[in-house]
């Protein structure tokens, strides 16, 4: 098993977090990557918020089977709260705002260049069932990746 890296160089205009093996489901964290990636950093940040107050939905495109409609989103009616999934998120977008703001960049120009969810450990874990015999309990970690980057205005090229 090899360290995962980052898809993205580092470079003076972007700053990276990253957070290994949280307990997560890894199809919430899917969903929630691909809902918030390429917004900016304090929209995201709010979506997040919203989404752990209940007051906005994730929009599930993939793992939608049997997921319950929800208005408000015009074009897609799947989707859930994931909270859990969304405390963690955010605090690894908070963690890479502090990185941004420890290499000067500005945080208002920052946007969300690249987010992923990837498969962390498995752990298995036997729960004890009648007559001597154990079921096995699965216990899965999801790795996420954050690289935020400043946006560049037309006249500052």
């Amino acid at each position: 098993m090899g360290k995962l890296k980052y898809k993205i160089e580092t470079t003076e205009k972007n700053a990276k977090a990253m957070g290994r093996n949280i307990p997560i489901s890894r199809k919430h964290a899917r969903e929630i990557c691909k809902e918030i990636n390429g917004m900016d950093l304090l929209k995201a940040m709010e979506y997040l918020e919203d989404v752990i107050a209940m007051k906005r939905f994730v929009p599930f495109r993939r793992h939608h089977g049997k997921v319950a409609h929800r208005k408000g989103k015009f074009g897609w009616f799947a989707g859930r709260y994931p909270v859990k999934a969304s405390k963690a998120i955010l605090k690894i977008l908070e963690n890479a705002k502090a990185n941004a703001e420890y290499k000067g960049l500005d945080v208002e120009k920052l946007y969300i260049k690249h987010i992923s969810a990837n498969k962390g450990i498995t752990l298995k874990r036997y729960m004890p069932r009648a007559y001597g015999r154990a079921t096995p309990k699965y216990y899965e970690t999801v790795h996420i990746q954050v690289v935020l980057e400043e946006r560049v205005e037309k006249g500052e090229e």
